[in-house]
């Protein structure tokens, strides 16, 4: 299982996360991303990658 964090004081919301994810693991929740499906994630850290603002980390649990 993985652990995905986001620094919600760097999230600016844009959604790049949820829209790159390949397993629906993101929601967008007050304008910001929220990893609501944490278990479904496979580490390919697509959205690490592709977060222009680098708010998201994802490690291995």
């Amino acid at each position: 299982m993985y652990m995905v964090t986001i620094d919600h004081a760097k999230c600016d919301g844009d959604g790049s996360c949820a829209n790159v994810c390949p397993q629906a693991v993101f929601t967008m929740n007050g304008g910001k991303a929220e990893a609501a499906n944490m278990s479904d994630c496979i580490f390919c850290q697509t959205c690490a990658e592709n977060c222009p603002q680098q708010a998201i980390t994802v490690t291995e649990m």
